[in-house]
């Protein structure tokens, strides 16, 4: 799967705080990812993300609500 840095995940469970969009700041063995609804930072496993990922937007593609 080929994730960049920029590229924006909708994952299949949502964040505590209602948002399930995430930014990928970091890539390698683990994510670096940071909730767009928050703002919170955390590093998840590749492997695991990998399995929870519902959509990838790639970066660069416009406002968040173009998207939805």
């Amino acid at each position: 799967m080929q994730i960049k840095i920029g590229d924006i995940l909708r994952l299949k469970k949502k964040h505590p705080c209602g948002s399930d969009l995430w930014e990928v700041l970091r890539t390698g063995m683990d994510l670096r990812l940071r909730c767009l609804g928050c703002g919170r930072l955390i590093p998840v496993p590749r492997a695991k993300i990998e399995r929870s990922i519902l959509q990838i937007l790639p970066a660069g593609e416009g406002d968040l609500e173009k998207r939805d």
